[in-house]
């Protein structure tokens, strides 16, 4: 019997190193970078550019994912932390969080080494679309709320814990596809879709999108499509894949981070009246009958139907925050746990509001108050995705 949660498509090495403030402000000093410098879209082609950027993110408060010209660069700033080596990409950290609470999956990687084999749920069955072994691995860093950097001229204080993700990731970047996975989708009753947003060639991509929708044709025909956005290396292919698979996706989901770039404003997330009308531009440039949107305050359902929503919502965020304050190694007992708190006041406020004005066009959920010793930016998308889908069986 085949799988009931087909995930895709992309996966690779995570280098999750300890943050060490000593450490980069060594290196501030040892490249003599200077506050002026600080950009978030500096090119990266070396460890100095790297340390830039990461710096102008922390000034920010703010999480993002970067190219890097070399895969050298990641191991060269990596052996200066301690680190953790653990697996990345939605589909397979996702997979990982629904086998704690006995779902197995079906997953198609495009990465295969020993880290893989060894991390990857071991009855979760799966195809890779590369026949060698590889690795590029990506370099997670994450930063608390009120990490201190004080050097040269740079004196930064974090308003916000985040995370920042940095690779050079061929198998990513040229996302090759299995065209057996088909075969693995057949029962599938909630198939993801996700990773296209390391590509960098638009002519590859329409030619994988136009491979997905071949696949997608074994697909049963009530099944669930849903589709998890990222950060893209090329912001405009974002809407490439949106508009390509439009007539296929059922879900659309995105974060805060995204939602804001696709409106190109910020937006105060405890502002009812500007995130329904944030919610009414997105679904005229994102054309897909529901809309999710997850953030650190809220998680929301908008289209049709939306409220039939309302458990997988408060399942994908009781598994973020349980991942927020646990890390890697979370139980079901801390699930339990972070299910049963009071949501934050104001969190519950806003959802209460939204959910008054919209009726059954909306669900919004609140986050839960908690304020852990030390915070796991880092997946907290695709722990929403883990608690979210299994939810849509039924």
């Amino acid at each position: 019997m085949k799988e009931k949660i087909a995930l895709g498509f992309g996966n690779n090495t995570d280098y999750e190193i300890a943050w060490d403030s000593s450490v980069f402000e060594a290196l501030i000093i040892h490249y003599g970078i200077h506050h002026a410098e600080l950009d978030i879209d500096r090119i990266i082609t070396s460890e100095r550019d790297l340390v830039i950027s990461i710096m102008a993110f922390l000034e920010l408060g703010s999480g993002g994912e970067r190219f890097v010209s070399s895969s050298d660069i990641v191991e060269d700033l990596a052996q200066r932390f301690t680190k953790k080596v653990t697996l990345g990409g939605t589909s397979v950290r996702a997979a990982i969080a629904m086998r704690k609470f006995g779902y197995t999956s079906t997953l198609h990687l495009v990465t295969m080494n020993e880290h893989v084999r060894k991390l990857i749920p071991q009855d979760s069955s799966f195809v890779c679309s590369n026949a060698q072994d590889s690795s590029y691995p990506h370099l997670i860093v994450q930063f608390g709320k009120g990490t201190r950097i004080q050097a040269n001229d740079i004196d930064i204080c974090s308003k916000q814990a985040n995370r920042l993700i940095y690779h050079s990731d061929t198998d990513n970047i040229i996302m090759e596809l299995n065209m057996g996975f088909s075969e693995q989708m057949t029962d599938a009753k909630v198939l993801m879709v996700s990773g296209f947003n390391a590509m960098h060639n638009e002519i590859l991509l329409v030619n994988r999108l136009e491979m997905l929708l071949r696949m997608m044709e074994s697909l049963p025909d009530d099944a669930v499509v849903f589709c998890e956005d990222a950060g893209y290396y090329e912001p405009r292919f974002s809407q490439i894949v949106y508009t390509t698979l439009a007539n296929k996706i059922t879900i659309f989901s995105l974060n805060e981070d995204e939602l804001q770039g696709y409106l190109k404003k910020k937006l105060d997330l405890l502002n009812v009246a500007q995130i329904t009308e944030a919610l009414v531009e997105l679904q005229q440039l994102i054309h897909i009958p529901v809309l999710v949107v997850h953030t650190k305050h809220w998680a929301l359902a908008y289209g049709e139907d939306a409220h039939r929503l309302a458990k997988a919502l408060k399942a994908a965020v009781t598994m973020a925050t349980t991942r927020f304050c646990y890390g890697d190694d979370f139980t079901v007992e801390n699930f339990r746990e972070v299910e049963g708190l009071a949501p934050n006041r104001e969190n519950a406020v806003f959802a209460d509001a939204l959910n008054n004005l919209l009726g059954n066009h909306i669900c919004c959920v609140p986050v839960a108050q908690v304020e852990p010793a030390l915070a796991t930016t880092v997946g907290l998308g695709d722990a929403f995705v883990g608690g979210f889908l299994p939810a849509l069986l039924g």
